[in-house]
């Protein structure tokens, strides 16, 4: 099944949001974001800052798409009728039955709007009950204390810390604090968990 969803449309959506694949087409909905807002990207090890930044960004992920090791979606606010960011699963490893989340964001308007939750339910509920993985981890820099609340909320694990764990785009090197989720959490109440904070 792991390896099916590279031949399959993968759509999500409830009443809040849609989520669906991301294609090179998409380019000219992200990019106002890449232009206006090149601060989104501040804690990345990679920002789609700029018309070329985007353009590079959305290559790089259709080819890991096609090379089978990351699976991008575009987000659509359905409740304010517009694209709203971009979210993926990556390093998706069929053998061990797992996969990271994460690459998310969103246009300013669109934080702290409820928007994120509702992107993680349907993600995760896939990659759980449809995908049928046993692990779903998510990462970011330490020091992006918005993002490691927000994961943290939706009934993440904190596992550690990864030290002088890599570059960013500016040079420095970063600390990436590792979450995760099992499916048994899952199943055993992360799922209720998150549901009663959509609505």
């Amino acid at each position: 099944m792991i390896n099916d969803i590279f031949t399959e449309n993968i759509t999500l959506e409830d009443e809040r949001v849609l989520l669906r694949p991301l294609t090179a087409d998409d380019y000219p909905l992200l990019l106002p974001f890449a232009m206006n807002e090149p601060e989104l990207w501040q804690y990345s090890f990679s920002s789609p800052a700029g018309a070329e930044g985007m353009k590079g960004y959305i290559e790089a992920t259709m080819k890991n798409k096609t090379a089978k090791n990351e699976y991008p979606f575009i987000v659509f606010d359905k409740m304010n009728n517009v694209h709203a960011g971009s979210t993926r699963f990556y390093d998706i490893q069929p053998m061990n039955q797992t996969t990271q989340l994460g690459y998310t964001w969103y246009g300013k308007q669109f934080q702290r709007t409820g928007l994120n939750r509702h992107c993680k339910f349907l993600l995760l509920q896939f990659a759980f009950e449809t995908w049928g993985l046993e692990r779903v981890e998510f990462r970011a820099d330490a020091n992006n204390k918005k993002s490691v609340e927000a994961m943290k909320n939706i009934g993440c694990t904190v596992e550690g810390i990864l030290r002088s764990h890599a570059p960013t785009f500016s040079g420095a090197r970063r600390n990436s604090i590792v979450l995760s989720i099992l499916k048994d959490e899952w199943f055993g109440g992360v799922k209720e968990l998150l549901k009663g904070k959509l609505y």
